[in-house]
């Protein structure tokens, strides 16, 4: 019964992480729903500006913490290991629905791009978007979100360490989600105050993470092979220069 409950429980936790992603990319772009990152509840600037950075710093330490493996091996004392990965994607989840329920606009235009090249950006803008969802298909898009965890363990078993590989996008740059995030949270039509302290917060801590925390995570565990793939690879901008190895 247990291994039938984790199992739902597991796909419950995706289908909560896929309706909040979709809900991001409109939430961004600011089209199709009545609350988006330019219209909700009013508020002073230096109020909006502190509720905003408070929602973003919680999902900043939300996001990063949970997913060290320090404290994964204190979670799985009181979380089962096989719905560990299912529980963080539902923190996370709430997280990013905290953040949009209670967002403060600051609606001011720094610059409004009207006629045909207005449906160009938004198009760029969802390129982005595609990257980012295509990407955890090229990696392993059912293990990354806990679906392949809970189907394992309901079947009795654990899924197998899956070894380094670089395939697709990861032969162009080490972390084609986050340049993908960073191409839809940039890439708009019109850039208001708050939208550019979104993708100012979102940018900072993207650069962070992946360089002093992902990056180290990924050189312990792969060694060699990942020092290598940096060596050879960049971490975020296809066209930067490439170290080569000695």
């Amino acid at each position: 019964m247990f291994r039938l409950l984790a199992l739902l429980y597991g796909v419950v936790c995706y289908v909560v992480f896929l309706a909040t992603f979709l809900y991001a990319m409109v939430f961004v772009a600011g089209v199709g729903v009545p609350k988006h990152i330019d219209n909700g509840i009013d508020a002073p600037f230096g109020v909006a500006l502190v509720i905003d950075m408070v929602l973003l710093g919680l999902f900043a330490v939300q996001h990063s913490g949970m997913a060290r493996p320090g404290f994964k091996r204190w979670w799985t004392r009181f979380v089962p290991a096989p719905i560990e990965r299912s529980t963080y994607v539902m923190f996370s989840s709430l997280a990013l629905i905290l953040l949009f329920w209670q967002w403060r606009p600051i609606p001011e235009l720094l610059w409004n791009v009207d006629g045909p090249a207005r449906l160009v950006l938004h198009a760029v803008s969802l390129m982005g978007w595609l990257l980012v969802l295509t990407g955890t298909f090229v990696i392993n898009h059912f293990d990354l979100f806990g679906l392949r965890q809970v189907w394992f363990f309901a079947r009795g078993g654990a899924p197998r360490d899956e070894p380094f590989v670089t395939r697709a996008f990861y032969r162009i740059v080490r972390h084609p989600l986050m340049l993908g995030f960073l191409v839809a949270f940039w890439v708009t039509p019109a850039m208001s105050v708050g939208h550019l302290l979104f993708a100012l917060a979102t940018t900072g801590y993207i650069l962070i993470a992946v360089k002093f925390l992902e990056e180290r995570d990924l050189v312990a565990l792969y060694g060699d092979a990942y020092r290598d793939y940096q060596r050879r690879v960049p971490m975020l901008l296809p066209w930067s220069k490439r170290k080569v190895a000695p």
